[in-house]
C-alpha cells in the first residue's frame, strides 16, 4: 500500500486568519459581550470572506 501525502497547510492559514479576526473584532469591541460575539465571528471567518467576496461580484 502506498502512503498518502497530505497538506497541512490550509489549517495554518485558517489559524492566522482565525488570529488575526479575533484580533480585529475583538479591539472593535465596546463591552465584554460584544468581545464575546466578535471571537465567535473570528471562528467562522471565511464565511464572512466568501459572503462579501460574492456580494462584491455580484455588483
Amino acid at each position: 500500500m502506498g502512503k498518502k501525502m497530505e497538506c497541512g497547510s490550509g489549517g495554518a492559514i485558517y489559524g492566522l486568519g482565525l488570529i488575526g479576526a479575533a484580533v480585529f473584532y475583538i479591539s472593535q469591541a465596546a463591552s465584554f459581550g460584544a468581545g464575546i460575539l466578535g471571537f465567535l465571528k473570528a471562528l467562522v471567518w471565511p464565511a464572512f470572506l466568501v459572503y462579501d467576496l460574492l456580494m462584491f461580484l455580484a455588483k
